[in-house]
């Protein structure tokens, strides 16, 4: 469908505005992560297809008028539907276009209106759902399901390894380069965070020798992926999301409670965080472990414990214990107890 005003024929193309957003604002004057970087340029990528197909015209043709409230709204309804967005990954596609659009208007005031219009847009309010994770027995079957005598499966195998060890976001596992794992002393592997924060975790023995395993399959320069897909080059969010669905499938032939359920990576992470939890590590440590800003977030792992603990003792019959008599209370005690 055409769809051209004069506000939009006005307006600048789409494509330089956003070259200069992400060029001169997100990375030049903000300084954003990488991961923060991805985040936006995927965000972009899926709307621009999007008004493809909408607008009927090419990218080259769209102009930042063009991304009005109407738009936007059919986007992120289009995520939604279509592609089975919760309301968690709508509300950070339209803060990157919030983002986006303000700063398109504080260089062509023409768009004020258009802006506060997409602006208006409110987040999507959601429940907060328990956290999901999987029991020692379940993670370990699904650590067995990868075939280590491939090198895909050995991949995986190491893929799903590094992810219950560490704990770590799928955008961090995606970004690890072989110069991230030091193996000299005691094992470890630095993580490439949020806003551009670092942090180490050790690594278990048998995480080690399953990514020596898979080095030697490797170029062992330091920008090189320490987990590539098919063609050498670092595995997205959604090629591990991939590969480790393909391996609860196998995982769920050998132990059906796995049989329909939806695990992600963050349900892995979610995993490492209650496992670390169950052991007896302080919150404090799990915080740091997993990357959190504020311990305030890992207190969701401990309310899910005490959940499971409570589930536990229901289960477990209450003694009966035998009946006393009571002595009749005094007039004293009698006023004192109605107080």
């Amino acid at each position: 469908m055409n769809h051209t005003n004069a506000s939009s024929e006005q307006s600048e193309l789409l494509g330089p505005a956003l070259q200069r957003y992400f060029c001169h604002y997100l990375i030049a004057q903000r300084n954003l992560s990488p991961c923060t970087i991805a985040a936006y340029r995927d965000s972009f990528k899926l709307l621009i297809r999007f008004m493809e197909h909408r607008r009927g015209v090419k990218a080259d043709a769209l102009r930042v008028a063009d991304v009005d409230a109407p738009c936007v709204l059919a986007f992120l309804d289009d995520l939604e539907r279509q592609r089975g967005n919760g309301a968690r990954s709508r509300n950070s596609r339209l803060a990157a276009i919030r983002s986006f659009i303000r700063h398109a208007a504080s260089a062509d005031p023409l768009l004020l209106p258009v802006t506060q219009r997409v602006l208006s847009i409110p987040l999507k309010r959601f429940d907060q759902t328990e956290v999901g994770h999987l029991t020692r027995s379940q993670m370990q079957t699904l650590l067995d399901a990868p075939d280590p005598t491939k090198p895909t499966g050995l991949r995986d195998r190491a893929l799903l390894m590094l992810m219950y060890n560490t704990g770590a976001r799928v955008s961090e596992i995606a970004a690890m380069r072989v110069g991230d794992l030091h193996l000299e002393t005691t094992g470890h592997i630095l993580i490439h965070g949020k806003g551009r924060k670092q942090r180490s975790v050790p690594l278990w023995r048998k995480t080690i020798q399953l990514l020596r395993q898979r080095l030697k399959h490797s170029d062992d320069s330091s920008q090189t992926p320490l987990l590539p897909n098919a063609r050498g080059g670092p595995m997205t969010r959604a090629g591990i999301a991939q590969r480790l669905r393909q391996a609860v499938g196998k995982a769920a032939k050998s132990d059906p409670s796995l049989l329909n359920r939806h695990i992600s990576p963050h349900t892995i992470r979610h995993t490492t965080a209650m496992h670390l939890l169950q052991s007896g590590v302080d919150l404090s440590v799990i915080a740091m472990w997993l990357g959190h800003e504020s311990i305030q977030t890992t207190h969701q792992y401990l309310e899910a414990d005490l959940k499971t603990k409570e589930q536990a003792l229901a289960t477990l019959e209450s003694p009966v214990l035998s009946q006393t008599r009571r002595t009749a209370a005094t007039p004293l005690m009698q006023f004192l107890e109605g107080l």
